[in-house]
């Protein structure tokens, strides 16, 4: 897994965040360790450097962060959480494109 601080430059670009306080970055973090144990959860492991499948992966991570930062707040009944149609796409499309990985396998 790439470290927070590799990706926390596109991280704070795509979430919109100019000036984090250390409590934000604390925040983000765990946002970024979320997002990748839940990929890694749904079948999509991190794809190799240099991988075509790299640039999507690395979206769904960016819009899991975001979500999250987003809906840090209390959820209401009448701020109920929309299903992201294109995060869906993406994440089906690398379960679908996931490499097959032999049965002598022992990481999980």
């Amino acid at each position: 897994m790439a470290a927070f601080s590799d990706r926390q430059a596109s991280i704070l670009s795509y979430c919109r965040i100019d000036d984090p306080t250390p409590e934000d970055l604390t925040m983000l973090e765990g946002f970024y360790a979320d997002a990748v144990s839940y990929m890694r959860s749904a079948g999509v492991a991190e794809p190799e450097a240099g991988s075509a499948r790299l640039t999507q992966y690395n979206t769904c991570i960016l819009a899991l962060v975001l979500d999250a930062w987003d809906n840090r707040g209390t959820q209401t009944a009448d701020k109920a959480f929309a299903d992201n149609p294109a995060f869906r796409r993406r994440l089906n499309q690398l379960k679908l494109t996931e490499p097959v990985r032999s049965e002598s396998d022992t990481e999980g």
